[in-house]
């Protein structure tokens, strides 16, 4: 299986003749991302997650194409009907050929005056985790930790924290789109020194770089 880092949240999951991509915002390259796709997972509604419009005129131009999203942003997808499934946390599903299973449900707080809303949470092959925006530690084992590095919810001890609760021997960052080179310089450098302290191993990928897992 191939994953591929777009820019901020999104990446492309391939594998043989699947493909699915997670999280087409409008920070990311979304037509190439979704180019050919077969599926895609959305974790919530904030435009940085998914483009719409993008999205919609995909799904539109590729009638096998499936999106799975919680019921709020499903319901404004309604005119894709078939195509757009609602998911919430706690389930398991095939998306694309791939094996999906969903956590956590809540995105989390940016700040007492703002409305928190659904994020779904996604488990792929039981492989790479895409928690969206949040933090919630799976109950299971990850192999690929996708790890939002920076938002306007969370401090890098938190994602620290975070990273080494997983546990999971691999981490690529993402939701990285509002640092510069001296930020991410600073919170990679966190996270590649203190993963290596407890068995995971940091990765930066630039957007468009893929690796083998």
């Amino acid at each position: 299986m191939q994953l591929t880092k777009f820019t901020h949240a999104c990446v492309r999951l391939d594998d043989g003749d699947r493909s699915l991509v997670l999280d087409p915002g409008t920070f990311s390259e979304v037509e190439t991302a979704l180019d050919g796709a077969h599926g895609v997972l959305i974790t919530h509604e904030h435009a940085d997650h998914i483009d719409a419009d993008r999205l919609r005129a995909a799904a539109r131009s590729n009638p096998r194409m499936r999106i799975w999203a919680p019921a709020g942003v499903a319901a404004t997808l309604g005119d894709l009907g078939e195509q757009v499934v609602a998911v919430g946390a706690g389930e398991s599903f095939d998306a694309a050929g791939f094996a999906v299973q969903t956590f956590g449900g809540q995105h989390a707080l940016i700040h007492s005056t703002i409305p928190v809303v659904a994020n779904v949470a996604y488990l792929v092959e039981g492989a790479v985790y895409h928690p969206g925006d949040s933090l919630v530690v799976p109950p299971v084992p990850v192999h690929t930790l996708l790890a939002p590095i920076h938002a306007p919810w969370s401090k890098t001890g938190e994602v620290i924290d975070f990273m080494i609760s997983v546990r999971a021997p691999q981490v690529h960052q993402i939701h990285d789109g509002l640092l510069n080179e001296v930020g991410l310089g600073f919170v990679e450098g966190h996270l590649s020194r203190l993963g290596a302290e407890h068995g995971t191993e940091f990765r930066h990928l630039k957007p468009s770089e893929s690796v083998d897992l």
